[in-house]
């Protein structure tokens, strides 16, 4: 059993590094994770699951707002993207904060096709960045079942 569970410890630094390493994170996830506790376990998983609750919601109104051809909010959708960047950024989702940043930019200059292009990124970011993190909190959970602590990743 202690195998396994060293197993799943260097399988947890190896991915957790790699998430910093392809830039999908940023050192606000990590201190994100220096408020977790044996009081609240599962206090990292319930603050991202809610921002990708969030991030549902704010794409699909900002999706909504450029589906209005030719009668298209800017204001509204760059006030969304702003909101999106600022959830993006207290959790440490480094790629689509980025892609916010580009996507405000497409707002600004009023640049339609941008934004469409942008929002589709920023779409396919936050999806795959919840996939990884799921993987992420799978493994935490492993390590749990099987006796151990989760390791401390030092970035």
């Amino acid at each position: 059993m202690d195998t396994l569970i060293a197993q799943l410890q260097r399988q947890f630094r190896d991915y957790t590094i790699s998430l910093y390493q392809q830039g999908f994170l940023d050192d606000q996830f990590t201190e994100l994770k220096k408020l977790q506790d044996e009081c609240s376990p599962d206090f990292v998983a319930e603050v991202v699951t809610l921002f990708f609750e969030d991030c549902e919601k704010l794409i699909s109104n900002m999706a909504r707002a450029l589906d209005q051809t030719g009668n298209v909010d800017f204001k509204l959708v760059g006030s969304t993207v702003h909101q999106l960047k600022g959830s993006s950024s207290s959790v440490g989702a480094k790629k689509v904060k980025g892609l916010c940043v580009t996507l405000k930019d497409c707002c600004d200059s009023q640049n339609f096709e941008g934004c469409v292009r942008c929002l589709q990124q920023v779409d396919i970011e936050y999806k795959t960045l919840r996939a990884k993190l799921q993987d992420l909190f799978n493994l935490e959970q492993q390590i749990v079942q099987a006796g151990g602590r989760i390791p401390q990743v030092d970035i």
